[in-house]
């Protein structure tokens, strides 16, 4: 939010007569409040030299150029009208404007001199209020209401409007809980607490007659208003400009001066903090009602773009339909125009949520959603249409009808019981007596009861964020500076930490990020429909999915049973992007769906949930297991001067299942298989202690034509706590004996997995066997049809002697015998 000093300056000395600070002392009083300002504030850039007030005494239509030139005869004073070429438009003879004459240095500095353009001398310069740096404005020139100033007076004291020249801007970033810091008596009653300064508030009613209903209201249930209230002006003048002093406001708060009526609701949405709407009462059909959207209507808005309406949408309608967004925007029918004489004014407080909706759902945001996302004060409602009404009548001559319609109230707040001495305990400082019934009541609370005992606290309607005792503790500590807190570090307990299965989390991820994987954060919800392109089977256990009530997005809104689909998904995305060489994992949680997961009814939460309640919350909920996935396209080894590189294959899928499970200390066997989505010849599940625990491999070419993915795409998908998620720390045995190497050849039928004649070599190696590798396959016509060979180097060592040939040969041996008896395996001749 941006904001005047001078604005905020004004507000506070209602009630601290002569109060001002420079600057940078404000910077530090909204940070000691706990309110971020954004940059340093920025003062008004000096003008220097005749800048002067005109009036425009004719103006000369240029033909036969690219734009629209005026050339203008400008009464400055002087006793000759001044020559001026301009190409703005909104301004007419007889208006008061802002003229910088030849020498005047404008912001940037950017001198005015005398020149010849579109033919015609120019002497001068008409201002708009950016070329001044007021405000960013530039869609047209400054015009002033009549009688602000004379020709030829000075504009600088006419452009302050009372306020120093050279104010300052200041833009605050508000969080979203203090929303009614969106306002100038927000800021300002911030800055009275950091300050310890009087407050005046200015959202007070001023007892504006109210004898009669101004307009006939219908307030649905449905629609979620907390109120709404109406106030009619009568006899607008149209042709009304809006005083110098509240455009300049509008201005320096980044909102540009329209017309009276709309300025005014702007004005008051940034005083008060109370958004408003202005109707043109003549157009308004019948009476109104408030309600919800029906299927299909449709509503014009203010920037003319036709809107079809959702249900959930809240409206306000006459008897020809909706004529405005409720919260977000007005419709087009009943707009203020240049010819209202009868301006309808509301004030309405709606439900933050259905306008947070609305906006996103429209594409729709605006300075009125943004505080009604944030809440509104409801009882402020009457002070703004008191506020408004007064102005606008000031301003066009118009005559407040002594009538008020007013739905609804304020809600009522919640006494909080408080003990004055906890906000002491939680800082660790002694606060003086007395402390926390100041702060309190500084920030708008009515507080009762005995400083020595107990305290009542009733928060007041704009802060419907303090609800407990806590909360009332934070704004007291607040206000007297979290900076004078001390920062104590607490000794940890002992026994406390990372637990078992949280180090070996780490550890899988240490591991695989060593081999060369690059981790990915995987999204927990999928579209179901991925299954289908996985090619899952129907009764596939992945395919049975839970739905969440309240998606983060309408296309994935079932929790995920497996972490593929949100690899390839991110695979996909790195491939448009031009990054073909992936190694990608994750670890995160899958869900299941269990025979007692079901919905839970909301519980209470004014106590603590009984023993069958907490009981039936566990029970609803699904299995989560820890899961792991990696997915490989591209080169896993870039090509080099020392290599010529390779493509990932299933190997690759398969030696992460092994680095996972040295990294948990489990030994991991594989073994093969058919599991969608992968390549039936070129998959292998994973087990441990012959339970399976995952697969991997290459995925099924159809399935990866059907995902967006290349061809040759691999993967790999392990369930951690089906193997045991715990940290393991190696103490490898190293004997200062050496070893003794044997090769070994057997021939086994074609379809004899190597797995099973390595697992049966191991059986019969006997303890002194330290390991098994394959290095060889073979197949050709003198083994026989459908036979092969695989050729294996047997390591043997002991830890307390040096092993002779003869002993490694026996061991050789048995392991060749182990392997003929339970594969049927021979020696290769």
């Amino acid at each position: 939010m941006h904001i005047a000093q001078s604005w905020l300056t004004e507000i506070l000395q209602r009630a601290n007569d002569g109060w001002s600070v420079t600057p940078a002392e404000l910077d530090a009083g909204f940070v000691r409040v706990g309110l971020e300002v954004e940059g340093e504030p920025q003062t008004l850039p000096e003008i220097t030299g005749p800048l002067t007030i005109g009036r425009v005494d004719s103006i000369e239509e240029l033909e036969g150029f690219k734009k629209p030139i005026r050339f203008c005869l400008v009464d400055v004073g002087g006793d000759e009208l001044q020559q001026i070429v301009c190409g703005a438009r909104n301004f007419a003879e007889g208006d008061l404007v802002v003229v910088a004459l030849p020498g005047t240095v404008l912001p940037g500095g950017f001198e005015i001199g005398k020149r010849k353009t579109y033919g015609k001398p120019s002497e001068g310069m008409i201002c708009s209020a950016s070329e001044l740096g007021i405000g960013s404005d530039h869609s047209g020139i400054i015009v002033l209401a009549a009688g602000t100033a004379e020709p030829g007076d000075a504009a600088g004291p006419v452009l302050a409007a009372g306020a120093p020249e050279q104010d300052t801007v200041i833009e605050l970033n508000v969080t979203p809980d203090r929303g009614y810091c969106l306002s100038a008596r927000g800021l300002a009653r911030e800055l009275a607490c950091g300050f310890d300064l009087d407050f005046a508030d200015p959202a007070t009613e001023l007892g504006l007659p109210s004898e009669k209903e101004t307009w006939p209201l219908e307030v649905t249930d449905e629609s979620g208003a907390q109120r709404f209230a109406l106030r009619r002006v009568t006899g607008v003048d149209p042709s009304a400009t809006t005083p110098w002093w509240m455009a300049r406001r509008l201005l320096l708060s980044g909102v540009r001066p329209i017309s009276p009526a709309v300025d005014v609701t702007n004005y008051v949405m940034l005083e008060l903090g109370h958004p408003m709407h202005a109707f043109d009462a003549a157009t308004i059909q019948g009476g109104l009602t408030v309600r919800r959207a029906r299927a299909g209507e449709t509503l014009t808005t203010l920037d003319d773009v036709e809107r079809t309406l959702d249900p959930e949408d809240v409206v306000i309608c006459d008897e020809t339909g909706p004529v405005s967004l409720a919260g977000v925007m007005g419709g087009a029918s009943t707009e203020v125009s240049d010819s209202t004489t009868d301006v309808l004014l509301e004030a309405a407080v709606w439900d933050t949520l259905a306008v947070f909706r609305t906006i996103r759902r429209h594409k729709l945001p605006s300075e009125a959603g943004k505080r009604y996302e944030r809440g509104v004060d409801a009882a402020a409602s009457v002070a703004a249409l008191d506020r408004a009404a007064t102005l606008l009548a000031e301003i066009t001559g118009g005559t407040v009808e002594a009538s008020l319609t007013d739905a609804g109230s304020a809600p009522d707040m919640p006494t909080i019981s408080f003990d004055p001495d906890r906000p002491s305990r939680v800082a660790g400082l002694e606060y003086p007596a007395g402390t926390a019934r100041h702060r309190l009541e500084q920030i708008g609370a009515t507080v009762t009861g005995d400083d020595a005992v107990l305290l009542h606290v009733t928060p007041p309607t704009w802060r419907p964020d303090l609800t407990m005792p806590a909360d009332l503790v934070e704004e007291v500590l607040r206000l007297e500076g979290l900076e004078d807190i001390p920062s104590v570090l607490p000794t940890a307990p002992a026994g406390r930490g990372l637990t078992a299965t949280q180090r070996g989390r780490r550890a899988v991820g240490r591991a695989l990020a060593s081999a060369g994987h690059v981790e990915v954060l995987t999204s927990p919800f999928c579209d179901p429909s991925v299954f289908d392109a996985m090619g899952l089977d129907d009764d596939d256990e992945r395919r049975s999915t839970m739905s969440v009530v309240n998606p983060l997005e309408n296309d994935k809104a079932h929790l995920a049973t497996t972490l593929l689909p949100s690899l390839m998904e991110i695979t996909r995305r790195n491939l448009t992007r031009g990054t073909r060489d992936l190694a990608l994992y994750s670890v995160a949680q899958v869900a299941f769906r269990t025979p007692a997961t079901t919905g839970v009814e909301m519980l209470p939460v004014d106590r603590e949930p009984t023993a069958q309640e907490q009981q039936r919350l566990e029970d609803s909920l699904p299995v989560q297991p820890l899961h792991v996935a990696a997915l490989y396209t591209g080169r896993r080894e870039p090509a080099g001067h020392a290599s010529p590189g390779r493509d990932a294959d299933a190997l690759d899928a398969v030696r992460a299942a092994e680095v996972v499970g040295t990294a948990l200390g489990v030994e991991t066997q594989v073994r093969a298989a058919s599991y969608a989505p992968w390549h039936p010849g070129r998959c292998v599940e994973v087990l441990v202690d012959d339970t399976v625990v995952g697969h991997a491999g290459e995925l099924h070419p159809a399935a990866c034509e059907r995902l967006g993915l290349p061809s040759r795409t691999c993967a790999v998908e392990l369930d951690l706590t089906a193997m045991g998620v715990r940290e393991v720390l190696p103490a490898p045995a190293i004997s200062s004996f050496p070893s003794v190497n044997q090769d070994v050849a057997v021939v086994v039928d074609s379809d004899v997995p190597a797995s099973a004649v390595e697992a049966a070599l191991i059986a019969g190696g006997g303890e002194l066997l330290e390991s098994v590798r394959l290095f060889d396959i073979y197949t050709g016509s003198q083994l026989g049809e459908g036979r092969k060979s695989l050729a294996y180097a047997l390591t043997f060592r002991a830890d307390d002697r040096t092993l002779t040939e003869d002993e490694a040969s026996q061991w050789r041996t048995a392991a060749v015998e182990a392997a003929a008896e339970v594969v049927g395996a021979s020696l290769r001749g």
